[in-house]
């Protein structure tokens, strides 16, 4: 089997989940939810899906349980739309990539010194 194989069925699963996520899951808790990346095993059995959502530790959690519970619907759709002798198994996970970029980002914006700012010629002037 090709080892580019895994990849694209994860990018096509992907893709697919996305839609069903826009057209079909109505479930509130998947609001403002996106599919970061698919990560499919070797043998296309399983996969496990990042997901992604905007909001506090407590709506990032409810949307995990939002398609934990609709695993069996999501896994369903795909068996009909997509040509696979399996479908695979769906693992959700939070993707936590985008909350430890932006930590990150604020401890080195904290270690780099701001240069004190200079006040304005227009500033200067009380004419």
């Amino acid at each position: 089997m090709s080892r580019y194989r895994p990849t694209r069925i994860g990018e096509l699963l992907q893709a697919e989940i996305a839609q069903l996520l826009l057209r079909q899951l109505k479930d509130p808790r998947l609001s403002l939810a996106t599919i970061s990346r698919v990560e499919v095993s070797a043998d296309l059995r399983h996969a496990c899906i990042y997901i992604s959502r905007i909001g506090s530790e407590t709506e990032q959690r409810a949307a995990l349980e939002g398609f934990e519970h609709a695993t069996g619907f999501i896994r369903g759709q795909l068996g009909k739309h997509l040509k696979l002798r399996y479908t695979p198994e769906l693992t959700f996970k939070l993707d936590t990539t985008i909350a430890y970029g932006v930590r990150i980002s604020r401890i080195l914006h904290d270690l780099i010194p701001v240069p004190p700012r200079e006040p304005a010629e227009s500033d200067t002037s009380h004419a």
